[in-house]
């Protein structure tokens, strides 16, 4: 799956909803902070971590790429 970004960079919480992996800012939160969610094969727990075009998400069996 890929995600189309605007800007130079979104933050990990928004790509996951951007995805829609999640439902919203509440959830994606809980998924990062228990360390479900990989960004570049490295587990991050910052729901602000920001992610440019080329990183891979992981989270559960999806793996998101991140375009502009």
């Amino acid at each position: 799956m890929e995600i189309k970004i605007r800007d130079e960079f979104i933050k990990l919480g928004q790509a996951l909803k951007l995805a829609g992996v999640v439902y919203d800012g509440v959830e994606a939160k809980h998924v990062i902070q228990e360390g479900l969610v990989k960004v570049n094969g490295e587990t991050d727990q910052r729901r602000g971590r920001k992610v440019y075009e080329g990183d891979i998400i992981s989270f559960q069996d999806e793996e998101i790429k991140v375009t502009r």
